[in-house]
């Protein structure tokens, strides 16, 4: 029986405006996806405008595509175009009993007997990160959701429905430095904050999970067009859910389970290890960043 699939396009454009021109700047990128179990990736490709003089592309320990960029000559302007097509299963995630999966409290014992110590190894995942430290409160929090004996993926999902229950979304109320203790505290922020806090509940109780950075299809209200570049790069949780099942997906910002709609660029322990751009710029005065994000289903798949 064939396999079925939903297809994007997806079109991401970040322009750096500086107010005096920069002699020098070196980027680190994260925005091409790759393959990945559920997902496959048709075309990517990266667009620079001016064109850097130093170009290395490779995976990274992770299995992100990583690409790092200099520049040598003074410029006023950079634009940076990641353009991809990515074919993605339909309801990849419907087909797991999630009643079936280990109890979570059985998941630390088996991690830590497995020997394997590459990028996703789920023992990488067990511990605190820069962004992601393992507190007291976020702990009883999260154990709400985690009962003695409950299934770690049905579990999980509980824990996502719960922070999206208790949580408002909120752009204006974080950044990427808010503390996350801060974030459970005001009980507001946005996707990046919700995926923290999921990801410190569950490594407080011993459940490896991981950050993930990517794209969630919207669709505009009825009888409203879809504007151009008002899409957002999104981020959800990954959650181990033992040896026969792997890696699931929980996006506590819509209190789901990722599927079809969600498409991978990268995966880390935190925010840190996925930031779609950083580097360092010299230059002085204001700097004004623009991001444009469009995607967009491809007919007839």
């Amino acid at each position: 029986m064939p396999v079925e699939t939903t297809t994007y396009d997806i079109r991401h454009v970040t322009t750096y405006d500086y107010r005096f021109a920069t002699p020098s700047a070196r980027c680190t990128i994260r925005l091409l996806p790759v393959d990945r179990p559920g997902q496959r990736v048709l075309t990517a490709k990266l667009e620079f405008d001016p064109v850097p003089d130093e170009c290395d592309e490779r995976i990274d320990s992770l299995g992100n595509q990583l690409t790092r960029i200099a520049f040598h000559l003074p410029h006023k302007q950079l634009t940076i175009r990641a353009l991809s097509r990515v074919e993605v299963l339909k309801a990849q995630t419907e087909d797991v009993r999630l009643e079936q999966t280990p109890s979570w409290q059985t998941l630390t014992d088996t991690v830590l007997a497995d020997r394997r110590m590459n990028g996703l190894a789920p023992v990488n995942f067990l511990f605190a990160s820069r962004y992601v430290p393992l507190l007291d409160p976020v702990m009883t929090f999260a154990s709400q959701s985690l009962p003695q004996g409950k299934p770690i993926a049905p579990a999980a999902l509980a824990l996502a429905k719960q922070i999206k229950r208790e949580f408002a979304y909120d752009s204006t109320a974080t950044t990427i430095s808010t503390p996350l203790a801060e974030v459970f505290a005001q009980r507001r922020g946005v996707c990046q904050d919700f995926a923290h806090l999921m990801i410190s509940g569950l490594r407080s109780l011993g459940v490896p999970a991981a950050y993930v950075s990517g794209y969630l299809r919207t669709v505009p209200p009825p009888g409203q067009q879809r504007l151009e570049g008002a899409d957002a790069m999104h981020a959800w949780v990954a959650v181990w859910c033992g040896n026969d099942v792997g890696w699931l997906g929980f996006d506590p910002t819509n209190g789901i389970m990722a599927g079809s709609s969600h498409v991978i660029v990268a995966i880390g322990r935190d925010y840190s290890d996925v930031s779609p751009i950083d580097g360092v710029v010299f230059t002085s005065g204001q700097q004004i960043m623009r991001v444009a994000v469009d995607v967009i289903e491809v007919p007839g798949n």
